[in-house]
């Protein structure tokens, strides 16, 4: 803690960004980056948002774990990109992806209310004005014409069951878009098993990408998955079904 603040500091972990991702934050995003862990400290005192909070524990599985996975597409990212965080939670992946990438229009999606509405004050204090919140189930607004097929990028981040997420992201996709799953331990089986799923929605599982935590040397998986066609108008399936009945 600082003396005269009384507040807690983000580690800035310069290094440990360029060598993991080849990228570090400027001046300006280690600024935003600690804006908004007190803002999540502050916001977890009304709602339980998480229960990370030291600030080594909060940089690594909220912010580096969050960026990690478009570690892969990270120079592929462009200006205008739009990006979908489904099930953001907190805000995470999306906001830190949105400080990361400034340039891009990120749309946080969660259905419930209370944590949207909760954002929807933070993002303000943020001062950044590269992201939309919105309410709902994944489902239902992977249905409405100005969602469906409309996003480059989705993300998609302790969730559902592969599949589960797989329906919920792949039809908010355009042709050549990319849903990014965020797992934790992962086998070639569960791979094998996930693409039939996948090649019903349109899509095939790109790569599998494997990532070992640089403080707490856990592994993490990331899945990208590649919209070849568009998904057919049936999927995603009404509210529930996808968890109820996963595909496969």
């Amino acid at each position: 803690m600082t003396n005269d603040q009384n507040v807690l500091l983000l580690p800035q972990m310069t290094e440990v960004w360029q060598q993991t991702l080849n990228w570090q934050p400027d001046p300006e995003q280690q600024q935003l980056f600690q804006k908004l862990y007190e803002g999540i400290l502050s916001g977890n005192r009304q709602l339980n948002l998480t229960r990370i909070t030291a600030p080594e524990e909060f940089w690594e599985k909220h912010l580096w774990d969050s960026l990690v996975g478009l570690a892969p597409i990270w120079q592929s990212v462009t200006p205008g990109q739009r990006i979908i965080d489904i099930g953001t939670g907190a805000g995470f992946p999306g906001l830190p992806v949105a400080i990361a990438f400034p340039n891009t229009a990120i749309t946080l999606l969660d259905s419930t209310r209370k944590k949207i509405t909760f954002l929807q004050t933070l993002i303000p204090q943020l001062e950044i004005n590269n992201v939309k919140t919105l309410v709902g189930r994944a489902e239902a607004i992977g249905q409405k014409r100005q969602h469906r097929h409309s996003y480059d990028i989705a993300l998609v981040r302790a969730v559902s069951a592969p599949s589960v997420c797989a329906e919920y992201a792949l039809p908010l996709l355009k042709q050549g878009g990319l849903a990014i799953l965020y797992r934790g331990h992962w086998t070639d089986e569960e791979t094998e098993a996930l693409q039939p799923a996948v090649k019903k929605l349109g899509g095939r599982i790109e790569s599998v990408e494997k990532f070992t935590t640089p403080l707490s040397d856990s592994v993490r998986h990331c899945l990208l998955l590649k919209v070849l066609s568009p998904t057919a108008a049936k999927f995603p399936r009404a509210v529930g079904l996808p968890a109820q009945d996963p595909l496969n």
